[in-house]
């Protein structure tokens, strides 16, 4: 929300990166009514006449307030459950949660909070244990299943969400409350070789067969409060416009009062941009493209609409993602449409037709060229410059597909932490050394001219630009290989996917993503300068506040990064 208050506020930093190339540094911007009037040295505000000069960042660094252009409200709620990632994970309170680094760890952790709910009067013996961030690729042996969740209760239903989001594990018990069995005909739903299903449950589909637990984890993220908990890890993490891509439904009326009730609100950190969603709901593609269409009526200063997001396929980790020739380097079936790809030049084309931008996740190369397939008929059957349609993740995008892309006007969002947490498996397991090596490939969308952004996909990863930022420059896994060097990118250019050319494929770079006149006064504030710090440090820099509109929001703890 502008601030009304016409006084001035010049914001004096030790340095300030504007992320404009005709005055890419300076020392101070002058902020009046939420909007920046002036950037330069401390002696050129003073031409905008009577102002107070605000210190407090005198010795940080103030950059635009950064653009998380891909993440998802679910990680506001799923703190709310019981955490078994691999990683260590802060919570938006900057609680560290120590990692499962195995089964036994994972079970341990479930166990534990399988006894505090048989001890709480409060809950039933029927409610489910939910718990998220498993991560089966790391946890050697057999992979984990329901025999295993048996042992931290065999009779509490539990169902656990996977780091990747598309995967979940349930035990005995929430097999039988869901009626899932060996007659159960449900693409997704993982066997044992005598037919019966081993608890895992791949995609939408199959998982929300486990209706008390999915319905419980979807549960979570209706309402004001877990979009309240994004905006404190957003603040945090140094960014003041995020992307809510394709987690809620804004076209309910209980959808849309969430977001309306929670981002309008003053205190509320950042502004959010929020896609309509295949996610539920029923018509055809004219009736959704229309009522996501007239979203924008609800567009605010803080709040915005018109995107849409679609789901094509499915996870590389989770082994659900259509990939090209030669398939999965292990040998394992090629993975789930979520949707057809028959029906996505007409779904593709009615949201095209209606003026709204299609942001579609393409984890495989096969799905890239489905969704490239179905833009190039609607632009040959409705042309329509600047769409700015976007290829979500872009894991496997190839060079050749970059540059049809470019050809098409649309943009990337490339999934740089990938190579981090889980560029060793790709290597080893999923798509082999010489595919990973090209995996979210931000130099070769850079050489190729295809704009693009690099994302987190919060809370698939933790909801940190500045390690998005590291892994496009580093590439470095987790095992400490770099992999793929010639697809790193510079810090600038990295920096520029966090802001600028995040807020362009947004449809904000004339209102954020670079400090300059006009634009809102959102900025993030540093304790170092990116291009100051050893490149491997980039990730843990701190972040000491958020500016929102001229309005400071400090991190609790100013150590958020």
């Amino acid at each position: 929300m502008v601030e009304a208050d016409e006084t001035v506020t010049v914001f004096r930093a030790r340095r300030v990166l504007t992320m404009a190339p005709p005055a890419p540094t300076a020392e101070a911007v002058a902020v009046r009514g939420g909007r920046i009037i002036g950037v330069g040295s401390l002696d050129e505000m003073a031409a905008h006449g009577p102002h107070t000069v605000d210190d407090r960042f005198a010795d940080a660094v103030l950059l635009p307030g950064f653009v998380e252009a891909h993440c998802h409200v679910m990680a506001g709620a799923l703190w709310n459950f019981t955490y078994v990632g691999y990683f260590d994970r802060t919570d938006p309170d900057g609680r560290v949660w120590e990692g499962c680094r195995d089964t036994a760890s994972v079970v341990d952790r479930l166990a534990d909070a399988a006894h505090a709910m048989d001890t709480d009067p409060d809950v039933g013996p029927g409610d489910p244990l939910i718990a998220w961030g498993l991560d089966p690729i790391y946890l050697e042996g057999d992979r984990l299943d329901a025999d295993d969740l048996d042992g931290a209760s065999d009779h509490r239903p539990i169902f656990v969400f996977h780091a990747s989001a598309h995967l979940a594990t349930v035990n005995t018990a929430m097999l039988e409350v869901s009626g899932i069995d060996a007659g159960t005909a449900v693409p997704g739903v993982s066997r044992r070789a005598d037919g019966s299903p081993d608890g895992e449950l791949q995609e939408p589909a199959a998982m929300s067969l486990a209706r008390l637990g999915f319905s419980t984890l979807v549960g979570a993220m209706r309402g004001p409060e877990p979009i309240r908990t994004l905006g404190r890890l957003a603040n945090r993490a140094g960014v003041t416009t995020f992307a809510d891509l394709g987690t809620t439904r804004p076209d309910t009326e209980e959808g849309l009062r969430s977001w309306i009730d929670a981002v309008e609100d003053p205190v509320f950190p950042a502004r959010a941009v929020v896609a309509g969603s295949l996610m539920g709901g029923s018509g055809s593609p004219e009736d959704r493209a229309r009522l996501t269409a007239e979203l924008v009526t609800h567009d605010t200063a803080k709040l915005r609409f018109g995107l849409v997001k679609i789901v094509l396929d499915g996870s590389i980790q989770g082994l659900t993602a259509r990939v090209g020739f030669p398939g999965y380097h292990n040998g394992a079936p090629n993975g789930l449409w979520l949707i057809p790809p028959e029906q996505m030049p007409e779904l593709v084309g009615a949201f095209h037709r209606a003026g709204l931008t299609v942001h579609c996740h393409c984890n495989g190369d096969e799905a890239v060229d489905v969704f490239l397939d179905a833009v190039e008929q609607a632009l040959e059957d409705h042309p329509r410059y600047d769409h700015r349609h976007t290829v979500q993740h872009c894991q496997l995008t190839t060079e050749s597909q970059y540059r049809r892309m470019a050809a098409l006007g649309m943009c990337a969002n490339i999934f740089s932490n990938h190579i981090y947490y889980w560029g060793d498996q790709h290597a080893a397991i999923t798509v082999g050394p010489t595919r990973a090596a090209r995996m979210d490939a931000c130099a070769t969308a850079a050489r190729l001219g295809v704009p693009f952004a690099v994302h987190t996909d919060a809370p698939i990863t933790p909801l940190s630009p500045l390690a998005s930022v590291w892994s496009a420059v580093t590439r470095t896994t987790a095992s400490g290989r770099v992999l793929g060097p010639g697809e790193r990118i510079s810090v600038d250019r990295a920096l520029r996917a966090v802001t600028i050319d995040a807020a362009f494929q947004l449809n904000l770079d004339d209102e954020v993503g670079s400090i300059e006149v006009g634009k809102f006064a959102d900025f993030a504030v540093l304790a170092e300068d990116p291009h100051e710090v050893d490149p491997a440090d980039l990730g843990s820099i701190p972040v000491l506040a958020t500016v929102l509109g001229g309005r400071v929001f400090a991190v609790p703890d100013g150590a958020g990064g």
